[in-house]
């Protein structure tokens, strides 16, 4: 019997009131805190892509986050994630991958708020 894979794609947009300097600082704190792997960074274009670590019945997913100035004071950052499934896999692995997006957001919110109170 042969598996299909497929990629299970999510994406999540927010606006954070931090600027794009701590926002950038911040962010492979957040990805050492949760054990995902930095693959690449670009300095330039404000753009990462990480991997999650795999678990019980479900891949790595593929994370690639962008950060944007919006004004001083705010940044706006996209998360797209990427989980190849099987057929078999995607029973367990549904919402695997906006939950990965939001387990980043939460741990960036966290590391902020570290630095700031230790400020």
């Amino acid at each position: 019997m042969e598996k299909l894979a497929y990629l299970r794609k999510e994406k999540e947009i927010f606006e954070i009131d931090y600027p794009i300097t701590k926002i950038w600082e911040t962010l492979p704190k957040a990805l050492t805190s949760l054990e995902w792997t930095l693959e690449e960074i670009d300095e330039q274009a404000h753009h990462v892509k990480a991997r999650t670590k795999t678990s019980f019945l479900s891949y790595s997913s593929t994370l690639m986050i962008d950060a944007v100035s919006v004004n001083k004071k705010t940044t706006k950052v996209t998360i797209t994630a990427e989980t190849p499934v099987t057929t078999i896999t995607s029973i367990a692995d549904f919402g695997r991958t906006l939950h990965r997006i939001d387990l980043f957001f939460e741990e960036l919110a966290k590391q902020l708020t570290i630095q700031k109170s230790t400020r």
